[in-house]
């Protein structure tokens, strides 16, 4: 079901995106609505599930993760249990940031941050190598974030 929305609900999410602690006041003033206005459209945008929450987002590089390495993972199994039971113990791993199934010549793709490789050749040896039905692996290291960012309206 696809949400449909207006110039104001999109000047409003716009504003959240950048920063969802704005107060309301000055949020209002922002896209041209009073509070009270403002105010029902975020709690109709989170009633419809549009909003999901709000969250701080933490530097990656302040807490020293600064090695970025992406993982293709092609299962042996890619039956419908094989596949729940590797997406269970995946999320489970708190050093992979994305994981998408990937339609090609892998199965998945994977996001790990680590402190440096030493830390990364860690991960995969007691972590990721160990999630079930994993075929074989390859690993691509980041030399550069050239766009990295939340989505956001705007």
């Amino acid at each position: 079901m696809v949400i449909k929305l207006d110039a104001q609900d999109h000047k409003i999410l716009a504003e959240l995106t950048r920063n969802a602690r704005v107060p309301i006041a000055e949020l209002a003033r922002r896209v041209g609505l009073s509070k009270t206005p403002v105010a029902q459209r975020i709690r109709h945008l989170e009633q419809i599930g549009l909003i999901t929450g709000y969250r701080a987002v933490l530097s990656p590089l302040k807490l020293g993760l600064t090695h970025v390495t992406y993982v293709e993972v092609s299962m042996s199994d890619t039956r419908e249990a094989a596949l729940q039971q590797f997406n269970t113990a995946v999320r489970a791993i708190l050093e992979i940031e994305e994981c998408y199934m990937i339609a090609g010549g892998f199965d998945y793709l994977v996001k790990v941050r680590s402190r440096d490789i030493a830390d990364f050749r860690r991960i995969m040896a007691e972590k990721i190598s160990t999630l079930p039905h994993i075929s074989n692996t390859s690993s691509y290291v980041s030399m550069e974030a050239v766009v990295e960012q939340n989505f956001h309206l705007g």
